[in-house]
């Protein structure tokens, strides 16, 4: 089983799943006492949205090539990348290390063509839904991709930062998104990306008409997959 670097913090709340679900997925395809074999990398999260915030973002793929680099340097054999937002530096740290960077986007987007999807609607931080490149990632595998208008981006974003990132989880909030998401299908979305790893502690296929994409799971599954790989 290769050991899995896992670049998190962002936020912990999030990465916790991520470590969660890989050992539980471990558990199952290999069965008795295994677990996975991961190697865990937890940044500063509020050092991160301080660089988000104010569009620094070459400092933030710096901070996040460096850690990348430490991990491969502990041995891990994959990389990782446990946030859909911090995929926008993913050229910085995959020039940092020699190791795969498994990237969420491509994930997703096997998952959607699999299921048979065309439009997908993305729910994300603003800075995805609002920028190219999670975006361009999916429609670079055939994806039509729609965002929600710019009151409920707004929503989506307070509700991830303000709620989701300290662990607050709220019904009034879980209701916000059922109504973002029905708004998303009724402009033509065949399914929903939950493209920001928290966004999975409030919705899932339940709160949804149509097909739900959960990129954490998607993510960590072919994560498991790649190091169970010839095991």
């Amino acid at each position: 089983m290769k050991l899995i670097g896992l670049l998190g913090g962002m936020s912990w709340e999030s990465s916790a799943e991520y470590y969660r679900l890989a050992n539980e997925l471990v558990r199952e395809q290999v069965g008795g006492l295994a677990s996975a074999r991961l190697l865990l990398h937890s940044v500063d999260f509020a050092e991160v949205e301080r660089l988000q915030a104010g569009g620094r973002w070459n400092e933030a793929g710096e901070l996040l090539a460096t850690a990348a680099a430490g991990l491969e340097a502990g041995g891990a054999e994959l990389l990782v990348l446990c946030t859909n937002t911090m995929h926008k530096v993913a050229p910085a740290i995959e020039a940092a290390v020699t190791i795969p960077l498994l990237h969420i986007g491509d994930v997703t987007a096997e998952a959607a063509r699999a299921a048979g999807l065309a439009r997908v609607g993305l729910l994300a931080t603003a800075y995805t839904m609002e920028q190219d490149f999670l975006r361009d990632r999916l429609a670079g595998h055939g994806l039509t991709v729609l965002v929600p208008d710019p009151a409920d981006r707004a929503v989506v974003h307070r509700v991830i930062y303000d709620e989701l990132c300290r662990g607050v989880v709220t019904e009034q909030s879980r209701q916000a998104f059922r109504e973002i998401i029905a708004r998303l299908v009724a402009a033509g979305a065949e399914g929903v990306v939950l493209g920001c790893t928290e966004i999975e502690l409030l919705v899932d296929q339940t709160d949804s008409a149509v097909p739900v994409l959960p990129t954490t799971r998607l993510h960590v599954e072919a994560a498991v997959a790649a190091a169970l790989e010839g095991a």
